[in-house]
Parts: structure tokens; sequence; C-alpha cells
């Protein structure tokens, strides 16, 4: 428990102090997982690259339309 006074604490401060405890938890726990998948495959994710490979002309298409800002159809982008 972090209070820093003694007096009674609103429900917003031990509600942002629970989501916060959540949150590390969720990360810890994702960390955990994803780590085990990569001993679970003896591998880093992603693969290293080689000196000299050069990327996809596909990988540079979409790096282009995400700076222009086309990022229509990919995860976690918000339009409009």
């Amino acid at each position: 428990m972090s209070s820093e006074t003694d007096g009674p604490r609103s429900l917003r401060e031990m509600e942002l102090e629970v989501e916060a405890e959540g949150r590390e938890w969720m990360r810890r726990r994702l960390e955990e997982k994803l780590q085990a998948e990569v001993n679970r495959h003896g591998g880093v994710f992603p693969p290293e690259r080689t000196q000299g490979m050069a990327s996809s002309p596909a990988n540079h298409a979409t790096a282009k339309r995400l700076r222009r800002g086309g990022a229509s159809g990919v995860a976690g982008a918000e339009s409009g």
C-alpha cells in the first residue's frame, strides 16, 4: 500500500492503485508466457537478420504506407 496519508482514500485513488497493480501483473504474466514460448521453440523472436539481407519490397511498401498515414487494415490503427 502506498498511501501517503493516514486518512481515508477516495474510491478513485483505490481504483487507480488497483489498475496499476493489475497492469503490472499482466505485463509480468505476458513476459513469462512469451519467454516460455521462446524457450519452447529454442530461438529468438523475431529472428535476427543476417548481414546483407535486404527487406522484401512488400515490407518497404508497408513501411511507406504507414509513414504516410495509410494504415488501413493494420491492427491497432485508428481511423478517422
